[in-house]
């Protein structure tokens, strides 16, 4: 599967009143994995960042304004996130300004180019209700380090977020078995002799046990020692 893991910076807190994004940052997960295979770019939004914006970003007009228009880059976004899966943080936020841009350039909205969207922020607040779930709420709470975030930047925002998100979504959503998928006609089980079948046993190595009891410990440092085989 091929996810894209999507943040922006802008000029400010609203796309229907003039702002615009200044910073968009992709990067992409095959299953899983990250791939190496970044899309970012800093845009020239034509405008001043509101105040608050640019205390939290830094990106000034001056470093901005020989950068390219997003018209000028909106086809090679287009042709990144074709047909991926989306993951972002407060999702309805970059997908109103992409949208925005998306639409003063000429071009369809995301939903009809890229894949479903997933909101981290809501699968936090899932997991873990009546917390704080920002980004570094998150990265603390799930050991991510973020000590080299000083200022909120697109490329390494997406890239913490891509580490938060698979140690969020890391367990399996159910054990339970969907019984309606057992076929009705179970005639190729009966009658058949299995008292010669041999089982082969093949023993986990070292290195694959303490992969294993390295993931354990893992997941019992983000439940914060609730995982039931440690109080077992």
């Amino acid at each position: 599967m091929r996810q894209i893991v999507l943040d922006t910076e802008t000029t400010g807190l609203s796309a229907e009143t003039g702002d615009r994004i200044i910073e968009i940052a992709c990067v992409e997960l095959i299953d899983r994995k990250l791939t190496g295979q970044h899309f970012h770019r800093h845009l020239n939004p034509e405008r001043d960042s509101h105040e608050d914006a640019l205390k939290v970003h830094g990106l000034t007009s001056e470093f901005l304004k020989d950068k390219p228009k997003f018209a000028a880059i909106v086809d090679d976004l287009i042709d990144y996130l074709r047909g991926a899966e989306l993951i972002i943080h407060n999702a309805p936020f970059d997908v109103g300004f992409l949208n925005k841009e998306l639409e003063l350039a000429g071009r369809p909205v995301l939903q009809s180019f890229a894949g479903h969207v997933i909101d981290s922020l809501v699968l936090a607040k899932q997991m873990f209700p009546g917390k704080r779930n920002s980004l570094d709420a998150l990265c603390d709470r799930l050991e991510v380090d973020n000590s080299s975030r000083t200022l909120h930047g697109a490329l390494l925002d997406a890239q913490l977020l891509a580490d938060v998100y698979i140690r969020l979504t890391r367990g399996q959503n159910s054990l339970a078995m969907d019984l309606d998928d057992t076929p009705a006609d179970q005639s190729w089980a009966q009658g058949t002799d299995l008292s010669q079948l041999e089982l082969t046993v093949v023993q986990a190595s070292e290195s694959e046990l303490a992969a294993h009891e390295s993931v354990l410990l893992d997941l019992d440092k983000a439940s914060k020692g609730k995982t039931l085989w440690r109080t077992a």
